[in-house]
């Protein structure tokens, strides 16, 4: 006859799993952050005019169904739309078809050219996703950078270092003018 072996008793194992599960999913962090990082502007009390905007202020980018980008009708590559924002933005060689600009009086900062460009965005319906985040960042990228010169050159510091009124300063020098229009039906779907 076969001697019986002793069981390890496992009627609390399911217990202490549950138990550990419980522990983690309260104690672990998720983060959801997705998306783009945008401040609407708030909506107006009451019916404002159209804006009347010179069409040498307005730099269009436009990302077709096929993911095609157009800047300033003409075809580009991803990585060469913050350098055609920033020279459209900064109109360094006062080029007449490049944004105008405005000699604007900035507290901290003094006279300062401010550009009336704005950059118009938009996309076809169909569209990937990625490609629009991957153009949207390089938007936002251009003004940072133009933000981060101007404030090296007016106070010898990164631009998220600089204290509260002169970051104001900065922004209103450098002001991100991005309108983004509604989504075109152009490529189907």
């Amino acid at each position: 006859m076969a001697k019986k072996l002793p069981q390890i008793n496992s009627s609390s194992t399911a217990d202490i799993a549950f138990i550990i599960l419980i522990f983690f999913l309260m104690t672990t962090t998720m983060n959801v952050d997705s998306g783009i990082q945008r401040q609407l502007p708030p909506m107006p009390q009451e019916e404002q005019p159209p804006m009347d905007i010179n069409q040498r202020n307005i730099l269009l980018v436009f990302v077709s169904a096929s993911n095609d980008i157009m800047v300033g009708g003409e075809r580009m590559d991803i990585s060469q739309i913050k350098d055609k924002v920033k020279e459209f933005v900064l109109n360094p060689y006062e080029d007449p078809h490049l944004s105008d600009f405005e000699i604007t009086e900035v507290d901290n900062l003094g006279s300062y050219p401010v550009s009336l460009g704005v950059v118009s965005l938009q996309n076809d319906r169909g569209t990937n996703y990625g490609t629009y985040i991957q153009v949207q960042n390089e938007l936002t990228r251009a003004f940072s950078e133009i933000r981060e010169e101007v404030s090296m050159r007016y106070y010898g510091r990164s631009f998220t270092e600089l204290g509260d009124e002169n970051r104001k300063a900065v922004t209103i020098a450098v002001p991100q003018k991005i309108s983004e229009a509604e989504p075109r039906n152009i490529g189907g779907a």
